[in-house]
C-alpha cells in the first residue's frame, strides 16, 4: 500500500497483464489505458479464445493498439483453449486441441516478434478422462519442443507456469518442481536452452509451497514472475502474501526480469488497482 516498504520496487520492473486488468475495456483500448495508468510494458494471454489463427487483421489491429499506446509486450500466451474458462491450456491434449497449439505456433511467435516480445508462455494442459498421463506427457514435450524451437527463431524464450491446485484440479503441474522437471525435459530435448519457469507466486502460494524455499531453488531458472495477492488473487496488500519481502529475495537471487501484475482489481476499476505502487515505479524498462 503506498507509504510502504513498495518504495523499494524501483529496484522491479513491472508490466501489467491486459487479459485480467482492464477488461471493463474492448481488448484494443487496453494498452492505452494501461499507458495512462503510467507503464511502459504489457502482457497477454492469447486474446483469441476461440482461434489460434486470427485473421490478419485482427493481428494487425492489435499490433497498432499496443505500438500506438507506447507500450512494450513482454510476455504472450501460445493458444490456450476457453482461458478464462474450463481449459488450461492445450498442448497435452490430443486430437483438435493439439493441432490447434501447433497452428497456432508460428502465428503467436511471429506476433510476438512483429513486437519485439521475448518471452512465449505455453500453458501445459488439463488432464484428460481416458488418455494415459504418460501419452499426454509425451505429446506434451513433442509440442513443447516445437514451441521452443519457434520461440527460439525470434529470440525469445519458452516458459512453463505452474497453477494451483484448488482452482485448476485437473492440471498436472501443481508444484514449482513439476514445473521445473518439465523446462528441464524441454531443455535436454531442444538443447537450446530457452525454456525457463513462470514462477507465479500466487499459485504457489494457493499450493502451500514455501516460496522462499522456491526462490532459492528456482530462480535460476525463472524467466518471468507474476504476483497477485493470497487470498482473494487481488492486488498486493489486500491478502497476506509478503510480496515485497518475496520479490526482494527475488532480486538478491539473481532475478532482473520482468514481474507481471496478474490480478483481479476487484470491485473498482482497474485504474484505480495500482495505487499500492508508486508512480514512479511503474514505468521502469
Amino acid at each position: 500500500m503506498p507509504g510502504s516498504e513498495w518504495g523499494t520496487a524501483t529496484e522491479q520492473r513491472f508490466n501489467v497483464n491486459l487479459s485480467i486488468l482492464f477488461t471493463e475495456l474492448p481488448l484494443l483500448e487496453r494498452p492505452a489505458a494501461a499507458a495512462a495508468a503510467g507503464f511502459a510494458a504489457v502482457e497477454l494471454w492469447w486474446p483469441w479464445v476461440d482461434s489460434p489463427t486470427p485473421e490478419r487483421s485482427e493481428l494487425d489491429a492489435l499490433k497498432k493498439a499496443i505500438e500506438d499506446a507506447g507500450v512494450q509486450l513482454t510476455g504472450l500466451n501460445f493458444y490456450a483453449g476457453q482461458l478464462p474458462g474450463p481449459d488450461r491450456g492445450a498442448l497435452s491434449i490430443p486430437g483438435t486441441e493439439s493441432e490447434r497449439f501447433r497452428a497456432n505456433i508460428d502465428v503467436a511467435a511471429d506476433f510476438a516478434r512483429s513486437l519485439g516480445c521475448k518471452a512465449l508462455n505455453a500453458l501445459y494442459g488439463n488432464r484428460v478422462e481416458g488418455v494415459e498421463a504418460a501419452a499426454q506427457d509425451a505429446l506434451a514435450l513433442e509440442n513443447l519442443v516445437l514451441a521452443a524451437r519457434a520461440a527460439d527463431r525470434i529470440g525469445a524464450i519458452l516458459l512453463i507456469e505452474t497453477l494451483n491446485q484448488p482452482e485448476s484440479p485437473l492440471y498436472p503441474l501443481v508444484s514449482a518442481a513439476a514445473g521445473v522437471a518439465v523446462v528441464d525435459r524441454v531443455n535436454e530435448a531442444t538443447g537450446l536452452g530457452n525454456a525457463r519457469f513462470l514462477m507465479d507466486l500466487y499459485h504457489l502460494s494457493m499450493n502451500g509451497e514455501d516460496l522462499p524455499s522456491v526462490i532459492e531453488r528456482y530462480a535460476a531458472k525463472t524467466g518471468h514472475v507474476q504476483i497477485a495477492d493470497n487470498p482473494g488473487r487481488g492486488a498486493p496488500g489486500t491478502g497476506t502474501l509478503p510480496l515485497e519481502d518475496l520479490l526482494g529475495r527475488l532480486r538478491k537471487a539473481g532475478y532482473e526480469g520482468w514481474v507481471g501484475l496478474e490480478y483481479k482489481p476487484g470491485d473498482r476499476p482497474s485504474a484505480a488497482a495500482f495505487d499500492w505502487l508508486p508512480a514512479e515505479a511503474r514505468a521502469a524498462r
